[in-house]
């Protein structure tokens, strides 16, 4: 009788988690907006147009940091779930294998997203961008710390150490929590003209985080992605504009070796993550994924409608 008790504990553990982590994910885009709300009310008060100063940029990727972090201090206070579960440690060569998974993504997997932006301009679509700070100089520190360190830590705790973890440790299998989160990695990010790039970088973050049983590899790749971004984005954005591409810097045979070489990483790591690495393997179907899918649903309809708006303005004149 004791042990059945436990047992339904456990469960009853397990179901609260499950919704918490949908209720974090539904928090994940709410309080974004309403910081961004209260933003623009004082920005109204002082008046004047802020719109290109660094402080105002540096504010827009600040505030849903700040979001995303409030959201993960609720969820462990909310569903009890240990930090140290979460901030666990693994073996060193996943730190390894996310450093050349992540290779193979942002490089041959951007020419591929490339691709997806230019099929859509056929229909008349203008990339959106996004407005970065100043990043000359000692500039670029700062814009790591801010665009860089806190999306590693605070969005790769939402995603794949609430989220992520608690679809697979509620009994779903893990390619089935590894496609839904990454599905909802993408639509995370409300970007249209990302949602490929999100989407499998957003499945390959879980898989690596699911086999490691560790975030700690993720935090690492998802802050290489973004710092590495930057970094060049400060050396070649002054030299060949803001909208420059890989073919843009470098020989045409360099550019053909680097595409072979990170699709071959991104296929190989995937590979032996999917077929070789079985630590954590497990089978199963998406258990109280209704509980689920109502707590996380004002979040999914809220990054919806921002992705549909975003997609909406790039076919606008001037959008």
């Amino acid at each position: 009788m004791e042990k059945q008790t436990a047992q339904l504990t456990q469960e009853q553990f397990r179901l609260r988690a499950l919704k918490e982590a949908g209720i974090s994910y539904s928090l994940s885009a709410v309080l974004p907006v309403l910081l961004s709300f209260l933003f623009v009310i004082v920005l109204t008060v002082i008046g004047g147009e802020h719109e290109k100063e660094d402080w105002y940029l540096y504010c827009s990727f600040l505030l849903p940091q700040i979001g995303f972090g409030i959201t993960a201090a609720l969820y462990f206070r909310r569903s009890r779930v240990s930090l140290k579960k979460t901030y666990c440690g693994c073996k060193w060569y996943y730190f390894v294998l996310a450093a050349l998974m992540q290779f193979g993504l942002i490089f041959s997997l951007n020419g591929l997203n490339g691709y997806f932006i230019a099929f859509l301009e056929l229909f008349g679509y203008q990339q959106q961008g996004i407005s970065l700070p100043s990043l000359t100089g000692w500039n670029l520190l700062p814009a790591i710390l801010v665009i860089a360190v806190l999306p590693a830590l605070f969005e790769e705790t939402l995603m794949r150490g609430i989220l992520a973890k608690q679809m697979y440790e509620s009994g779903w299998g893990i390619g089935v929590s590894v496609v839904l989160s990454g599905a909802l990695f993408s639509l995370f990010h409300h970007n249209p003209e990302q949602t490929l790039y999100q989407f499998v970088c957003g499945m390959c973050y879980a898989l690596i985080a699911l086999r490691s049983g560790s975030v700690f590899p993720t935090m690492f790749a998802h802050f290489a992605n973004n710092a590495l971004t930057l970094v060049l984005q400060a050396v070649y954005a002054p030299v060949h504009g803001d909208n420059w591409s890989f073919p843009d810097i470098m020989p045409q045979g360099w550019f053909i070796a680097l595409l072979v070489l990170s699709a071959l990483c991104l296929i190989g790591t995937a590979a032996f993550f999917v077929f070789f690495d079985k630590r954590n393997a497990q089978k199963g179907k998406t258990k109280h994924a209704a509980l689920f899918f109502f707590a996380a649903a004002i979040g999914i309809t809220v990054f919806a409608i921002e992705w549909i708006a975003y997609f909406i303005t790039g076919f606008l004149p001037n959008g």
